[in-house]
């Protein structure tokens, strides 16, 4: 569906604002929430800039006297060539889970299906170098999980994220892959056929701009992603240091499951993994069952092939439902509710409430309309 001329004009808005040096994902949120859109931030003067908290008159010039639009417009077109969609933080369509996190991007840049972001997800990452164990780890946890309805999250990189892409989809399941570079610039290059794969039976998402390189800095903030998307991140085989060990450090700062599979006491790729269980971070996972017991959530795989998949909750009763999720629960009805009355009501703010809705939604206990309206099934 195409967008309306006001929609594609404060899309044009939002990268425009991207773009002016001093002005981060942080920094458009609140200029948004203050002005209503971001065709309005563009259009305000100097001085009524000024009045916006933490705008001195050094970044309010530079909004004033951006005009770099043919490069916001070559990213439309470069856009365009990729088949890439753009996801204002404002949008339905924009991950509900990201809402929750901190710093979430302002907008994401996609290929594939919009609606697989929103669907229940756990992380697999690990080293670029894993052994044949890892691989074989790896592969096992991505199938099980892609069998039972789960999305597969990771970076599209060697090793561990490389198997458990290719796991879930060979499986009939959901992938999706965070890149560290522009959405249009696949790496590795080796991964291409992946990739390609991820756009049909999944979703390739950054928040870097199109044609951008997978420069190192990139790669230790999209990780803040991989776990913002995931109800629980799987950290399969690491290094003592190592990529893998800050997401997991990341999903635990954002109040997600991390977990952890344990390998030989000689393997240095093993070291990380056990850190995070000696040091209480994380829980040691034998099987899948482990993960779907601290996720609260038993799946199963209805079709022969996968691709019809049917989920059943572990709760079969709401009676059991307890805290802020018991609280949520019993303040709806059959009646749609707004998640701003919601939150007044229950005394939880919004970042709480919809990690709990999503646990809700995701139990089969409620349903959520356009609009972030929410209702008891």
């Amino acid at each position: 569906m195409g967008l309306g001329e006001t929609d594609g004009a404060d899309r044009r808005a939002l990268l425009a604002l991207s773009m002016v040096p001093g002005v981060g994902a942080g920094k458009i949120r609140q200029l948004v929430a203050y002005f209503g859109t971001a065709q309005d931030v563009l259009n305000a003067s100097f001085h009524t800039l000024l009045e916006v908290k933490g705008i001195g008159p050094g970044l309010a010039k530079a909004i004033v006297q951006f005009n770099q639009y043919p490069a916001v417009d070559e990213q439309f077109r470069w856009a365009g060539r990729a088949e890439a969609l753009l996801l204002p933080f404002w949008d339905d369509r924009y991950p509900r889970l990201l809402h929750t996190i901190y710093d979430p991007p302002a907008f994401l840049w996609m290929r594939g299906d919009a609606s697989v972001l929103d669907k229940p997800a756990v992380a697999i990452v690990g080293t670029r170098r894993p052994s044949a164990y890892g691989l074989r780890a790896a592969t096992h946890f991505a199938k099980e999980l892609a069998s039972r309805g789960f999305v597969i999250l990771s970076g599209l990189a060697y090793g561990i994220d490389g198997a458990a892409h290719s796991a879930a989809l060979e499986a009939g399941g959901c992938s999706v892959a965070v890149l560290g570079s522009g959405i249009d610039r696949i790496y590795p290059a080796k991964h291409m056929e992946i990739a390609r794969q991820l756009v049909l039976q999944g979703a390739l998402v950054s928040e870097l701009p199109l044609r951008a390189k997978p420069d190192a800095a990139n790669f230790p903030k999209r990780n803040r992603i991989i776990s913002g998307l995931s109800l629980g991140t799987l950290v399969v085989e690491a290094f003592e240091k190592g990529g893998a060990l800050i997401t997991a450090r990341m999903a635990l700062e954002q109040n997600r499951e991390v977990f952890a599979v344990p390998g030989s006491i000689f393997s240095q790729t093993a070291a990380g993994c056990h850190g995070l269980i000696a040091g209480g971070q994380a829980k040691l996972v034998h099987s899948v069952d482990d993960v779907l017991d601290e996720l609260g959530v038993v799946s199963e795989a209805v079709s022969s092939n996968g691709q019809d998949v049917r989920k059943k909750t572990a709760i079969d009763n709401a009676a059991q439902l307890q805290g802020i999720e018991r609280r949520l629960y019993d303040l709806l009805g059959e009646e749609p509710r707004h998640i701003d009355a919601l939150c007044d009501a229950a005394a939880v703010d919004v970042s709480t409430a919809l990690v709990y809705l999503l646990s809700l939604e995701f139990k089969g206990f409620v349903r959520q309309l356009a609009g972030k309206q929410f209702y008891r099934c």
